[in-house]
């Protein structure tokens, strides 16, 4: 398929989550005020625990700010993929979509695009608004925090996929994503730095890409550093991103085919 043909198909999808969107845009307002709830319990928490605790020598709150909003985003980003299928086997819609000429994966992949921009300018208001709580005037690393970004998303697809195809084997893709989730919640360094865990967790939160996602953008938003101090996660992260795309085409695939076999592609 070509590139024209594939940025057709995102276009016409946009257009009509957007059209979505627009009609439920109470619900955006909603998310956004639960955002600065939450970024106010941050702060008072922050302030609670004072300001000698600096986790990886940067003051607790900023750090709150870039781990969460971020874990939020990239969370937020695979259960999208997980709701493109529900979505579609509960309006009855999923067989016929999955019999177009696109690839399955692809479908998913461009189904799940409109989340992930939703998703990104979420995390984008949560970030301004939390530094400008903070007072706080980080040297932000552009370039890195873009890459950050990519590679990010490039694992969030690839975990994506592998939950769509398990909710097409087990119907249970939200139970994976909530399992992501709660690992990650503890294990990744979200709320607070891993030095604080055990040695053996610790070993094995180097093994969830959130960690390193989570380093990454916080080396680039809030340490005064050049490129190369980010280039060692950002290599971890390609390796991720280049080990888990495949797998994740392959797991999503592989489940289709089965659904389609058993007869169960609609069962939800």
């Amino acid at each position: 398929m070509s590139a024209a043909g594939i940025i057709d198909k995102a276009a016409v999808i946009a257009r009509r989550d957007l059209l979505t969107a627009i009609r439920y845009r109470r619900a955006f307002l909603i998310t956004i005020a639960g955002a600065f709830a939450e970024l106010a319990a941050f702060y008072y928490l922050a302030r609670a625990i004072g300001p000698t605790f600096r986790p990886e020598g940067i003051a607790y709150f900023p750090f709150l700010v870039v781990g969460t909003g971020f874990y939020t985003f990239l969370i937020m980003s695979i259960n999208s993929f997980v709701a493109v299928v529900q979505d579609a086997q509960h309006s009855g819609t999923l067989e016929v979509l999955l019999t177009t000429a696109t690839p399955a994966p692809l479908l998913v992949v461009l189904s799940a695009m409109s989340s992930l921009l939703q998703n990104a300018v979420q995390f984008a208001v949560y970030i301004v608004a939390g530094l400008l709580l903070a007072r706080s005037t980080p040297h932000v690393n552009v370039l890195a925090a873009v890459l950050v970004v990519f590679c990010s998303v490039a694992i969030v697809i690839a975990v994506g996929l592998i939950a769509a195809g398990l909710q097409l084997a087990l119907q249970k893709g939200s139970s994976v994503v909530w399992l992501i989730g709660s690992l990650s919640w503890l294990m990744t360094g979200t709320i607070f730095p891993t030095t604080a865990l055990p040695s053996q967790l610790r070993t094995i939160s180097q093994a969830i890409p959130i960690t390193h996602s989570l380093a990454a953008m916080r080396l680039a938003m809030l340490h005064d550093t050049n490129f190369s101090s980010v280039a060692r996660e950002l290599a971890v992260l390609a390796v991720f991103a280049a080990v888990l795309l495949p797998a994740g085409v392959w797991t999503f695939s592989y489940a289709l085919r089965r659904a389609r076999l058993e007869g169960t592609l609609s069962f939800y």
